[in-house]
């Protein structure tokens, strides 16, 4: 085999037709390639065009003009070629516009909601913390478990929105999931005042209300684990070291820092005794 073919290799003995059917079509390739760099780019080299729709419009005209040119060796033209061989064949264009996808992976998140550029798309309560895959579009998303298509919903404009379907939602937990940022601060008052105080400060923190109402509801769940005394407990902690997120609660509950009482700050050791310090007493 000659490497000028732009072929290297052994082409394999079952497959005998692969190498013949490469070269003619990369030929035609070539051919087609060449056709438009002679009688279209060379053409259309030396004019100025102002908008990308007069560019067009050029070369339209003189795609038709090679397309009516009569072949040399046999009868027709492309177009007459088109119109008896492919045209028959073509099927209809569909009715919708193909739209590019963007896909991407979450994991389900406790209140059943996937985060996707800075929104909250809803699914299935009992895909909760499952792997899913995400389809966007610019105009929806829509969200597969295991190839099946579970969810799909308007893609809105924005950031910080929370897009939610009602089927999703267990009947049980109802409840939870209209609660309002006022609600869930009352229900932590009743809990204690670091409750109360971390969800302030979760509520606080964040540029868009659904963001803090997603932490706040995982602290509500917990409660359905640990006793009120121990929920009150590790907001409690969680405030002192200044990590006021749902996260850093659930781990003070689930290894039990909340029953360690918290350290207070060391003193400050006394100033050793040095010829250049003044002390108070110099300034009385």
């Amino acid at each position: 085999m000659d490497e000028r073919d732009g072929l290297s290799g052994i082409v394999p003995p079952c497959f005998p037709h692969n190498l013949h059917s490469t070269t003619f079509g990369k030929a035609k390739v070539e051919s087609g390639v060449l056709l438009a760099e002679r009688w279209i780019i060379a053409a259309l080299r030396n004019r100025k065009f102002f908008s990308i729709e007069e560019l067009n419009q050029a070369i339209r005209e003189l795609r038709d003009r090679i397309n009516r040119r009569p072949f040399r060796k046999r009868e027709g033209s492309r177009t007459t070629q088109f119109t008896a061989v492919d045209k028959p064949a073509l099927s209809p264009l569909p009715a919708e516009r193909f739209d590019l996808s963007e896909w991407s992976r979450a994991r389900v998140n406790i209140d059943y909601h996937i985060s996707f550029d800075t929104n909250y798309y809803s699914v299935p309560y009992n895909l909760v913390q499952e792997l899913v895959e995400v389809r966007a579009t610019p105009t929806t998303i829509e969200i597969f478990h295991k190839s099946q298509r579970v969810a799909s919903h308007l893609r809105p404009r924005g950031h910080g929105h929370a897009v939610t379907i009602a089927d999703h939602r267990p009947r049980s937990h109802q409840a939870h999931l209209e609660w309002t940022p006022s609600r869930m601060v009352h229900w932590a008052q009743t809990i204690g005042p670091h409750t109360a105080c971390l969800f302030e400060r979760i509520l606080a923190d964040k540029p868009h209300p659904e963001m803090g109402c997603r932490s706040c509801l995982g602290i509500i769940r917990l409660a359905d684990q640990y006793s009120p005394a121990r929920v009150e407990a590790a907001p409690e902690r969680a405030l002192l070291s200044g990590a006021c997120r749902y996260q850093s609660v659930k781990s003070i509950l689930k290894n039990s820092l909340d029953v360690i009482p918290a350290n207070t700050p060391p003193a400050s050791p006394p100033s050793l005794p040095h010829d250049n310090i003044r002390g108070a007493e110099y300034f009385e």
